[in-house]
């Protein structure tokens, strides 16, 4: 995937962070967008604002992607907004701070709804359209897809589902027209923290302020310095992508002591406390 000219790529989760830079990013690339977020609706405005004033075709519209029958309706407007579908970005997602004992199974259903159950019900939404053409879905998962994170078991869960469910799409897709490319993000400037809820403190993820100023420290990349490295992986059809300095080591650590790098994470949560 060259050229960028004319396609169409659905991005969820397009009102801030990593969404939103995709969508400049693509659409600076030339491609038309449709978009959609559910919660920050301004944001999601000004997106499709920024799409617009480069001269793209925009679809924006409130989804909550844990609804299969909203992000279904979805998929038929863009078809006929847009008239095709060559990209899916499974971007949309939430967090949640709680030990497993402290983390109620309602809270455990919201999370997965999104993170895991929203990437499921989009591209078996859209994968029809997908198969049509020389296309490409992106499933943005994290480094809690890598390592655990003791206090985030609902969102680690999540992610690490969402590894297996691309790879697994990955090697079904191998041989036709459908490229899958894994996501992989470390720290990365975004509104996560701000926006996730805190159920229970754990370490340095005491209360919601200091989680907040744990993970701002922590964030060494740039949503848009994210955005064009994931582009660039979509043009060489990587099946799996580091985002950040920060995810090429933890993967590093991983790989050299797949089971003993737990014995860090302790170590790490007190650093990060400090």
């Amino acid at each position: 995937m060259k050229d960028f000219r004319d396609r169409v790529a659905v991005i969820t989760g397009a009102s801030s962070g990593i969404g939103q830079a995709l969508a400049i990013e693509l659409a600076d690339r030339g491609c038309h967008l449709a978009i959609c977020g559910a919660k920050n609706i301004k944001g999601l405005a000004e997106t499709a604002a920024e799409v617009r004033a480069r001269g793209r075709r925009v679809c924006s519209r409130r989804v909550d992607v844990a609804e299969q029958s909203e992000v279904d309706d979805f998929a038929c407007q863009v078809v006929e907004t847009l008239g095709r579908v060559d990209i899916l970005i499974n971007n949309a997602g939430v967090g949640l701070v709680a030990p497993v004992a402290d983390t109620a199974m309602d809270d455990f259903e919201w999370l997965l709804q999104i993170n895991l159950w929203g990437a499921i019900y989009a591209t078996k939404a859209f994968l029809p359209q997908l198969c049509l053409r020389d296309a490409q879905v992106v499933n943005v998962s994290s480094v809690w897809g890598l390592w655990a994170s003791p206090g985030q078991a609902a969102y680690t869960t999540s992610k690490f589902a969402l590894r297996g469910f691309s790879e697994t799409l990955g090697q079904e897709l191998a041989g036709s027209g459908v490229g899958v490319t894994l996501v992989l993000p470390g720290g990365v400037k975004t509104d996560i923290a701000r926006n996730s809820r805190f159920r229970s403190p754990f370490g340095p993820l005491s209360d919601r302020g200091a989680a907040i100023d744990m993970l701002d420290r922590v964030a060494l990349t740039s949503s848009k310095r994210a955005a064009r490295i994931i582009v660039r992986a979509m043009m060489r059809r990587q099946r799996r992508v580091l985002v950040g300095p920060d995810a090429h080591l933890l993967d590093l650590i991983q790989r050299l002591f797949p089971s003993g790098h737990q014995a860090l994470i302790p170590w790490i949560f007190r650093r990060l406390g400090r």
